[in-house]
């Protein structure tokens, strides 16, 4: 309190340090003697209330907040951890791919790591201080690797060789220890990236690449395929085996000279028609048969799409390919199940084509000699408006080329307008 608070009558009490037990209600009374009487005089009544700065729910919130940040952080720093599957992404024609597995518990000596696919074949196997290749199943035989004395680091990671989209799958790491007791297991997911290429119907060619920089034997065999397992190229003992490729594919495609050399395996696909839209794999062999290394690459051939308005003289659909086809290859152009235009036996077929086009149809002279198998359409309408496809096949009826092409005909309105009944008018007139 104040030292001069009777005289100057602020009787007012300073309170430091306050706790919440300091809440409360204060009086205030004056004491003093009058004519010799003790007397009390109540001079006031005042209630305290002492709140908390921050309150105690507050600061547990704040806790759990702080705890939950760290818990997360830790979660995806060490999320490899924690993950029931750990994921992997690599690119179709990497040299190799890394599946982690590692453990901070050292394992005993004899201990025996498996590592397995999702289908429950044998990728790796790791017994009595060294590798078990004749374990392995033949799709991973040569392409497998594990760390020497893997088991003193607790580092069980495996390489993976040359992965292909067939290795987009789980892979399972386990350890046993010399009962057949499982000690641990860990999943790790492969997602192995195709490489897309993507042209224009009707381009020249499109390059299918598949480089590497690990140089290949000189007795390498390389072969390129579909995915049908239809031989696109082959390459061995330095040159090509065109008499191996599928009849298809024959005269249409190319690889580089000494190809082996530089590691560039990539093959040119001339005149791609949609019907090359397809995965294509690229393989090498050493001269045992075993696979050496394998990449994916996606084509997607854009479809050719013509437009024309109705009216117009003639459309031509395009269709251009390799020159000197067979003398006596048939050439076909469809509509849905209607035969648009027949060549066969070196001459057009009219009385094979559909009554809708009867001489509304044309090809070029020597069509089989240049490659030029473009269709004329003379006349066109709106009701020919779909997908022509033109099939090329040989004598035996393998299909050596084909192609499809979307045409559309705009209908004319000026046509429509001039041609409309106009009865309907008149009789409003009339009335």
């Amino acid at each position: 309190m104040k030292t001069d608070a009777l005289e100057t009558g602020d009787l007012s009490l300073n309170l430091t340090k306050l706790h919440l037990s300091d809440s409360g209600s204060y009086t205030c009374t004056v004491r003093g003697f009058s004519r010799g009487i003790e007397r009390e005089l109540r001079v006031t009544d005042v209630h305290l209330q002492v709140k908390e700065r921050f309150p105690s729910w507050a600061k547990a919130l704040l806790v759990l907040l702080v705890l939950g940040l760290l818990v997360g952080a830790l979660l995806v720093h060490f999320r490899q951890y924690f993950m029931s599957v750990y994921q992997v992404e690599v690119d179709s024609g990497a040299e190799s791919v890394q599946l982690p597995c590692k453990t901070t518990v050292r394992l005993p000596k004899d201990a025996k790591v498996e590592w397995r696919d999702g289908e429950d074949w044998k990728v790796h196997v790791y017994q009595n201080g060294s590798d078990q290749p004749e374990e392995q199943d033949s799709e991973y035989r040569g392409r497998t690797e594990m760390k020497r004395k893997l088991l003193e680091p607790g580092d069980l990671s495996l390489t993976l060789k040359y992965p292909t989209n067939w290795d987009s799958k789980t892979f399972i790491c386990t350890v046993y220890n010399r009962e057949g007791d499982i000690l641990m297991e860990k999943q790790v997911e492969l997602k192995v990236k195709v490489h897309q290429v993507e042209v224009d119907s009707g381009a020249e060619s499109v390059q299918l690449p598949c480089k590497t920089t690990v140089r290949l034997p000189k007795d390498a065999k390389v072969v390129w395929r579909d995915r049908y397992y239809r031989k696109l190229h082959v390459y061995r003992s330095g040159s090509d085996q065109p008499e191996e490729q599928d009849s298809d594919y024959r005269c249409r495609t190319e690889m580089k000279r000494k190809l082996l050399e530089p590691g560039d395996l990539s093959l040119t696909l001339k005149y791609p028609t949609n019907w090359d839209s397809k995965t294509f794999i690229c393989t090498v062999y050493n001269r045992e048969g075993r696979k050496l290394m394998e990449k994916h690459v996606k084509l997607k051939v854009k479809v050719c799409e013509v437009e024309v308005e109705e009216g117009e003289e003639s459309i031509q659909l395009p269709f251009i390919t390799t020159p000197d086809l067979p003398e006596d290859a048939k050439v076909k152009w469809v509509c849905s199940i209607r035969t648009v235009h027949l060549y066969e036996n070196r001459s057009d077929q009219p009385e094979e084509q559909d009554q809708v086009y009867k001489d509304r149809t044309e090809m070029k002279k020597d069509l089989l000699k240049t490659g030029d198998l473009s269709l004329t359409l003379k006349h066109p309408k709106e009701t020919d408006t779909g997908e022509y496809w033109c099939r090329v096949n040989n004598k035996d009826g393998d299909r050596l080329r084909g192609k499809t092409v979307k045409l559309k005909v705009k209908g004319n309105i000026r046509n429509r307008s001039s041609s409309t009944d106009p009865t309907p008018l008149m009789a409003d007139q009339s009335v």
